[in-house]
């Protein structure tokens, strides 16, 4: 796996405001650090946690206090992350204590897919047939319903009078759309770092996301890319199993950084932002797609108001991946097989706005174990005198 300062960094990066973590081994634990330039500044001395950095009211002054501060080349940074090497300091993913969160079937493309993957009942083999059996029943029917409308409400009598109504449908199109949490605080995985699928799992994909941060007050702050990586055969058997198909070992993947809403990027932005998708595979297989944020069917701000509210309150601010449009379909192995992956497949998530989100998948029981939780950051920073 080979990333470059150009991989990594937005193209307009001399215009970004790019916040993030590293791990510094002389430290024994995370840093806050500010993108300046090709040298990343740490910046845990004006706030300990990116939590609490985003709670600032003066946010975008402070993390342009960068003098006397200390500093890393990006280009050796990005080189410890991929080697692994953990004497050295390395890339994590940009958040700490905020809750991850998630909106799923925001695009009628992936709905579809969910509704292919429970008809299946999680068997790849059946996927191809059912999806030319929908294609026509309903695809159509539903691309342009805008969610929650009286018009939604029709359609959703006229598919279950025809026997086609579905779980994922409704969170589709009805009011109310699916969010969930995806990640234990602290458990996800940056840029260079390995992402995890199950042993067990025959059939997985990658999904390419933008996720929001957003403050404990319900504003979005800024934008990341994200991989939630998601198991179909597991959630296709039953939804039920949704937490076992989308929350693994090293299963959320956030970075490179979160790029803060300034003068040169915004939420405006974030509604136009083109998300590109690359897998390549050990054994020379090659994917690429790409999800348009143009597409979604819900607004990320409406999202934003169904994840929190007087209904629910997030006092350490958290983030949301906002769904994505792209469910791969082409064949790897055999014919009607699909698209499932294979250890050591990279993949590469990107954006000219955003950067990339690049990793190497392995199984979930072989990743780099999860074990610096709330306490051991809690227990770290008070020894730095940072608390």
């Amino acid at each position: 796996m080979n990333i470059s300062l150009s991989d990594l960094l937005p193209l307009d990066a001399e215009n970004a405001t790019l916040v993030g973590r590293i791990f510094d081994p002389e430290a024994n634990g995370p840093c806050v650090v500010v993108v300046d330039g090709t040298d990343i500044v740490d910046i845990t001395g004006i706030e300990p946690t990116v939590s609490s950095l985003f709670e600032r009211a003066d946010l975008l002054s402070a993390v342009q206090d960068l003098e006397n501060r200390p500093r890393w080349a990006l280009t050796d940074v990005i080189a410890a992350t991929v080697d692994a090497d953990m004497s050295k300091p390395r890339l994590l993913a940009p958040i700490d204590l905020q809750v991850v969160k998630a909106a799923g079937v925001t695009f009628v493309e992936s709905m579809l897919e969910r509704v292919i993957e429970e008809r299946a009942k999680g068997d790849a083999s059946q996927a191809a047939a059912i999806r030319d059996q929908l294609a026509d029943a309903i695809g159509g029917a539903i691309s342009s319903v805008q969610p929650g409308t009286e018009e939604a409400a029709r359609v959703k009598e006229i598919l279950k009078a025809e026997g086609l109504w579905s779980q994922y449908l409704e969170v589709g199109i009805g009011p109310d759309p699916e969010i969930f949490t995806k990640a234990p605080v602290l458990s996800s995985v940056g840029t260079g770092e390995s992402i995890g699928v199950l042993s067990r799992s025959t059939w997985n994909n990658p999904e390419p996301e933008v996720v929001l941060a957003v403050r404990s007050d319900g504003t979005p702050l800024g934008a990341a890319l994200g991989n939630d990586v998601n198991l179909r055969d597991f959630e296709g058997r039953s939804a039920l199993l949704l937490t076992e198909a989308k929350d693994n070992n090293a299963s959320c993947a956030i970075g490179p950084f979160i790029r803060l809403f300034d003068d040169s990027f915004g939420m405006d932005d974030v509604r136009e932002l083109d998300i590109n998708l690359r897998v390549e595979g050990p054994d020379g297989f090659t994917l690429e797609g790409q999800s348009s944020m143009k597409n979604i069917s819900r607004d990320p701000a409406s999202l934003i108001e169904h994840a929190y509210g007087d209904h629910h309150q997030y006092p350490d601010g958290f983030v949301l991946f906002t769904g994505t449009l792209f469910a791969p379909t082409q064949d790897r192995k055999a014919p009607g097989a699909g698209f499932t992956h294979e250890l050591g497949d990279t993949v590469s998530i990107s954006n000219p706005r955003l950067g990339a989100l690049i990793n190497k998948v392995e199984h979930s029981e072989t990743a780099h174990r999860w074990e610096f939780g709330i306490w051991a950051l809690i227990q770290n920073l008070r020894q730095r005198s940072l608390l």
